[in-house]
C-alpha cells in the first residue's frame, strides 16, 4: 500500500514540516519506497515533482525539503507497488486538464481487475490502476457538467461516482483543482486542522518539533490530512470507512442536501 499527504490551507503555507516527516515514510520508517510524488498549486499554475526513487533517498526529495514552496493546495504521495513497474510514468500524483484547470490526483489502495472503458480524452500513461480511476472520474466528471460547477455540485457529483470505483477494492485518495481538496477514505485517513491559537507540533518519523504559534499569524490555518498522523501531540480525527471529506480555506465543508 502507499501513503498519502494533502495540506488546504486559508493562506500559502511552507509545507516543509509535514513534508520532513512524510517522506521517510517512503524508505526510512516505512516500506513505500518505490517512487513518490508532490504536487504544489499557485493560483491556477501547479509544479509538479516526481520521481520513481525512494522518497528517502531522492536528492530531488533533499532539494524540495531545503527549498520550501508555498501553496495553499498541496499533494504528496509515497508509493510500495502493487499493480505496475517501478517506473516515473507510475509515480503519484497524476495530472490531467478540465475546465481549463490543473487536476490533481493521488491514490492508496488495490483495485482489482479495474479497466473501466474511457474516452479518447482521458487516457492512461502509466499502467497503476491509480490512473485508471482517475482517468474515469475526469472523464465522468466532464459528462456530467458542461463547465465548472461549484465545489458544492462537485462534491454531490463525487458523492455518486466514487462507489462505483470502491466497488473493485480499496480506495483512499485525495484530487484538487486548486479551489478545493476532496479526500476520500475506504481504509485509512486521518485530518487535522491547524488554527490560531497555534501550539508545538512534534513529527512521529524523525526528531522535529515546530511551534506553530511562532511562524503563524492569526489568520493563517491549514487542514492536513495524512494516511496515518504524522505527529504524536495533536488531535487527530480519522476519517470513517466510505467516507468523503472536502476542504476548503483549512476548513471541512458541510453541505446540505
Amino acid at each position: 500500500m502507499c501513503q498519502l499527504l494533502g495540506l488546504n490551507c486559508a493562506t500559502p503555507t511552507d509545507a516543509n514540516f509535514s513534508f520532513t516527516g512524510f517522506r521517510e515514510r517512503g524508505g526510512n520508517t516505512d516500506h513505500h519506497a518505490d517512487g513518490w510524488g508532490i504536487a504544489f498549486f499557485e493560483g491556477k499554475g501547479l509544479r509538479l515533482f516526481i520521481d520513481h526513487e525512494s522518497a528517502a533517498q531522492s536528492p530531488m526529495a533533499a532539494f524540495l525539503q531545503s527549498y520550501p514552496l508555498k501553496s495553499r493546495h498541496i499533494i504528496a504521495h509515497v508509493r510500495k507497488a502493487t499493480v505496475g513497474e517501478v517506473a516515473l510514468e507510475n509515480a503519484h500524483p497524476f495530472v490531467r486538464e478540465l475546465w481549463g484547470r490543473h487536476w490533481v490526483f493521488a491514490h492508496n489502495g488495490d483495485l482489482k481487475d479495474y479497466h473501466p472503458k474511457l474516452h479518447s480524452h482521458f487516457q492512461p500513461v502509466g499502467s497503476t490502476d491509480s490512473e485508471r480511476a482517475f482517468c474515469w472520474l475526469m472523464q465522468e466528471l466532464a459528462k456530467s457538467h458542461a463547465a465548472l460547477p461549484t465545489v458544492q455540485e462537485l462534491t454531490r457529483t463525487l458523492a455518486e461516482l466514487v462507489p462505483q470505483v470502491r466497488a473493485f477494492g480499496t480506495f483512499n485518495f485525495l484530487l484538487s483543482n486548486g479551489e478545493a481538496l476532496w479526500a476520500h477514505c475506504s481504509t485509512n485517513l486521518h485530518y487535522l486542522v491547524r488554527q490560531h491559537p497555534f501550539a508545538p507540533a512534534t513529527l512521529k518519523d524523525c526528531d522535529w518539533t515546530v511551534d506553530f504559534a511562532q511562524v503563524n499569524q492569526p489568520g493563517d490555518r491549514a487542514a492536513v490530512i495524512v494516511t496515518t498522523p504524522l505527529t504524536t501531540n495533536e488531535t487527530w480525527t480519522a476519517f470513517q470507512p466510505g467516507e468523503l471529506k472536502v476542504f476548503v480555506d483549512g476548513l471541512p465543508q458541510t453541505f446540505g442536501a
